[in-house]
Formats: C-alpha cells, structure tokens, sequence
C-alpha cells in the first residue's frame, strides 16, 4: 500500500513537471516561460538577451522557446545584411546544432541544441556588430 502511495505520488510530480506553463526561479522573480520568452525580447540587445537565456534555462526542453527568442534577437542584427553564401554558411552551423544531439535521447539534448543554436546567433550578431562598428549591447 506504501509503495503505491509513492508511485501515485511520482506520477503526480512527473505529470507536473511536463507541464508546458511551468515556472522558473528567474532574475530574482518566478516567471513562466512565456514571461521568459518576453523577457527576452525585451532584453537590451543579442548579449542581454543572451543573459536571460542563460539566466533563466530550465536544462530540458522548455528551452527550445527560449533559445528561439535569442536566435530571433540576435538575427536581428545580421539577418537581413547577409549575402547568399554568407546565409547559407549561418543555416550550415544551425544545422550542425541541430544534427550534433540528435541521437540522443532525454530533454536535456534539446536545451543543449537550443544554446548551441542561440550561441551562433550571438557569434553572428557579434560579428555583424563588429564590422558595423558598433559595440557590444
């Protein structure tokens, strides 16, 4: 009877940790994940946003919605100014984060592809910035 008590009890906590509205302990103040994702969107640039993701990760795969912020954030800069060759090379390294886990499971993998897909974003805005002469924001 014990032992069912605490599967019961197990199944409960499991069932509330897949929730899609959890929360997190973020920046002093407990936000939901969209509460991140605006955040992170209104975060001071690709570095601040940056900062917030990595403030805020959840280590599983809630971070996919927020790496997606960052990404978005950091396109921002460089997106629209790059050439051809220039673009495809950017989709190339995307998609080698996206290929570099995919064998593997659990949800930890997913929040490992969305940093590595936000941290070349942020190389790129970085870059973008550089030869634009602006500094780092």
């Amino acid at each position: 009877m014990r032992l069912a008590s605490v599967i019961a009890g197990l199944a409960i906590i499991q069932a509330m940790s897949s929730d899609p509205a959890r929360a997190a302990v973020c920046l002093d103040k407990s936000m939901t994940s969209d509460e991140i994702v605006d955040t992170i969107k209104a975060a001071p640039g690709c570095d601040g946003a940056m900062k917030v993701f990595e403030a805020c990760e959840f280590g599983a795969s809630g971070d996919v919605d927020l790496g997606a912020a960052v990404e978005k954030k950091c396109e921002v800069d460089f997106l629209a100014g790059l050439k051809p060759p220039q673009k495809a090379a950017y989709q190339r390294a995307m998609r080698v984060c996206d290929r570099k886990y995919q064998n593997q499971s659990g949800t930890m993998y997913l929040s490992f592809t969305a940093f590595c897909r936000a941290e070349v974003a942020q190389r790129y805005s970085r870059q973008a910035r550089k030869a634009a002469g602006r500094s780092s924001r």
